[in-house]
């Protein structure tokens, strides 16, 4: 199977990583067989070339839409998007189709998609600076809905009074032309659940998000700042491992999910689990992601850690290749 890999400048806000990620990417793929070529694209007419006339079986994008953009993600609201064109194309790709990446980008639609299939959300509002804030409930927790990786995220997005909540919503939108997700303030342990493959071949493999203490600020959140660096480490989940499963799972196929997402989730006040986000595009970062960490817990083997990441990307890529015929 040819594959090629798509990224850009916005490849590590958007997606997997860098290009060094990108390449490391590549050398797992072909590891497992794939010839495997790398298209670094920066502007919409690059992209359009490269579906004219295919020479890969199938594609797999860091990108959900192409830009300049290297700091955040944006909402593109008319601009190209990938799975888009390759589905008007009929050209196979890596992941979820374009509904459904398009829905977790935009966080709220997946609190809204989540919310109505029954699965556990936090409650939640949709606000832009100067909207109407009554009935939402204190502490909240705000934050772009667009962006990933904690991007937007301090200790200022707890919020405890109306007039913190419109100066934190009008950050946001100030700083990322976006709309900002108010949802209550979950006060307990972070977990995340690496979800592979389709239908009942799909795995979720839940995680405990650690960092030290003294990493800590005001709260016990996932700051910009503790992202990237090598601070977050992932454990298994103990006790909560059945829970998040099955939750990660509902999950999943309430979205649509394909191949391989990440689904982040917190404890509320009331000691349940609840869904955050759902990302499309996880990060791919040997030895520090969140995705290679998990896959190793699960399926670790005497080779290390290096040839565990081999084995991820070589399953992410035989679950789309299973999808499309083409293994």
């Amino acid at each position: 199977m040819r594959i090629l890999l798509l990224t850009g400048p916005g490849g590590d806000a958007q997606g997997w990583g860098d290009l060094k990620v990108t390449e490391n990417v590549r050398s797992a793929a072909e590891a497992a067989g794939h010839p495997t070529r790398i298209a670094y694209v920066s502007a919409e007419s690059e992209f359009f070339a490269l579906l004219e006339k295919p020479d890969y079986d199938i594609v797999w994008s860091a990108l959900y839409h192409i830009t300049p953009n290297e700091k955040f993600i944006g909402q593109n609201a008319s601009g190209v998007w990938v799975a888009d064109e390759m589905d008007a194309r009929g050209i196979p790709y890596i992941g979820s189709d374009s509904r459904t990446m398009k829905a977790m980008i935009d966080k709220f639609e997946t609190h809204t998609i989540l919310a109505r299939a029954g699965v556990e959300v936090p409650a939640h509002r949709l606000l832009r600076a100067g909207d109407d804030i009554a009935g939402v409930g204190f502490p909240a927790f705000v934050k772009p809905i667009c962006e990933s990786r904690s991007v937007g995220i301090s200790d200022e997005s707890v919020v405890y009074d109306g007039e913190a909540l419109g100066e934190r919503v009008a950050y946001i939108e100030r700083e990322f032309g976006e709309a900002a997700l108010v949802e209550e303030y979950l006060p307990g342990d972070e977990y995340t659940v690496l979800v592979l493959g389709n239908g009942k071949t799909r795995e979720c493999l839940p995680g405990k998000v650690s960092v030290e203490e003294k990493h800590f600020g005001k709260h016990r959140i996932l700051r910009t700042d503790l992202r990237g660096v090598g601070l977050t480490r992932i454990g298994l989940a103990g006790e909560r491992t059945e829970e998040a499963s099955r939750l990660a799972d509902r999950g999943a196929e309430a979205m649509g999910c394909l191949d391989h997402v990440r689904i982040d989730m917190r404890v509320d006040g009331a000691g349940e689990l609840r869904i955050i986000e759902v990302n499309g595009i996880p990060g791919l970062k040997p030895h520090k992601s969140w995705s290679p960490q998990i896959y190793t817990l699960y399926h670790g083997s005497p080779k290390g850690e290096d040839e565990d990441y081999f084995k991820l990307i070589a399953a992410i890529i035989g679950s789309a290749g299973l999808r499309y015929n083409l293994n």
